[in-house]
């Protein structure tokens, strides 16, 4: 059985004034009626094949994740005390999970289209993992994009191939000569690997963050289906995330190739190209107009957006907030005052 791990965390900045610090990316509408988060249980739903999941989730998240989850009796949710980033999150689940149990780690905000490959992905990482590989999804790449990280295909092995390295965002040069290439992919964030394993190679490299996270799990309390850490320990911990602390560093890397209409949704951008659109990629999302708009996208929620003559262009209106930004602008969103103060 794969034991799907689901990683609630950061507020979504990026796609102000939509997400707010009260209603957070993975947990509204963003593509079809479900939230990102539903989505990623879905994905996970055959008990045939995954087991019930787990979410690791902050104490402002809670109220979301049991509402939104209300329709699995089976799930077990654990409560950070504070954020830490993604490698004491999973560390949290993996000391929860027996040694042998297959983990793989989901972000909760992440948009696939495809989920039967999405399966078929997890089922070839797990079969790694059983052999002690940390296993990353390698997202095959469909344009020289700068937003993510790249993981350099190495020698292949049987289900999947090593990880030769791992690159940093890179610029438009860059990007564009690794699509060329084609042995690079994007990091997509999500992983398996056995729970033992996992937290052997995080001993290893990061020793006093996994004493932390043992000793936070061992002093916790258990109320139903939901699990706190202590709360003094946990906090002793540098946060960081599960690439840097454990993937750049371990000789056992591997990645299986991940074909699946997969997004990470990170801004306003990557969300229209999400979303349906008509044949000059133009959508509109409550009420609105446009005229000689290419890859133009209103999404309003009361007043009627009328755009003329504009491209690439991102139009939103919640409530008394509103947002126009280009596409090359979209990575900024998050510094604006209004994102930052929720």
């Amino acid at each position: 059985m794969i034991h799907p791990i689901i990683l609630c965390g950061g507020s979504g900045t990026r796609l102000w004034p939509r997400s707010r610090a009260a209603a957070p990316k993975p947990f509204i509408p963003l593509v079809g009626d479900n939230t990102l988060f539903q989505a990623t249980l879905a994905r996970c739903q055959n008990r045939e094949i995954f087991a019930a999941p787990m979410v690791v989730a902050g104490q402002s998240h809670l109220d979301h994740v049991i509402a939104q989850s209300a329709s699995l009796p089976d799930i077990q949710i654990i409560v950070e005390p504070t954020a830490k980033n993604t490698a004491p999150a999973i560390a949290l689940a993996a000391c929860r999970l027996p040694a042998d149990a297959i983990m793989l780690v989901c972000p909760s905000d992440h948009y696939i289209a495809d989920q039967a490959a999405f399966v078929r992905a997890a089922q070839a990482a797990s079969k790694l993992a059983g052999d002690d590989w940390l296993v990353g999804f390698g997202i095959e790449p469909d344009r020289p994009e700068t937003g993510y990280g790249y993981i350099l295909q190495g020698e292949e092995i049987a289900g999947g191939y090593r990880i030769d390295r791992y690159v940093e965002k890179p610029d438009q040069t860059r990007a564009e000569a690794f699509l060329e290439e084609g042995c690079y992919s994007w990091n997509g964030g999500i992983f398996a690997f056995r729970a033992g394993a996992f937290l052997r190679e995080l001993a290893l490299h990061r020793p006093d963050m996994a004493n932390a996270v043992q000793q936070s799990v061992a002093q916790g309390t258990k109320d139903g289906p939901i699990f706190h850490p202590e709360p003094q320990q946990f906090g002793k911990i540098d946060g960081e995330s599960v690439d840097y602390a454990v993937m750049e560093n371990t000789r056992h890397a591997a990645m299986v190739p991940a074909k699946m209409g997969w997004s990470d949704i990170g801004n306003w951008q990557a969300l229209r190209d999400a979303r349906p659109s008509d044949e000059r990629g133009n959508a509109i999302f409550g009420r609105g107009e446009m005229i000689d708009c290419t890859n133009v996208m209103v999404d309003s929620d009361g007043p009627r957006v009328s755009v003329v003559g504009l491209d690439d262009v991102m139009v939103v209106v919640d409530g008394d907030e509103i947002l126009v930004v280009s596409a090359s602008g979209a990575q900024k969103v998050g510094t604006l005052t209004g994102a930052k103060s929720g």
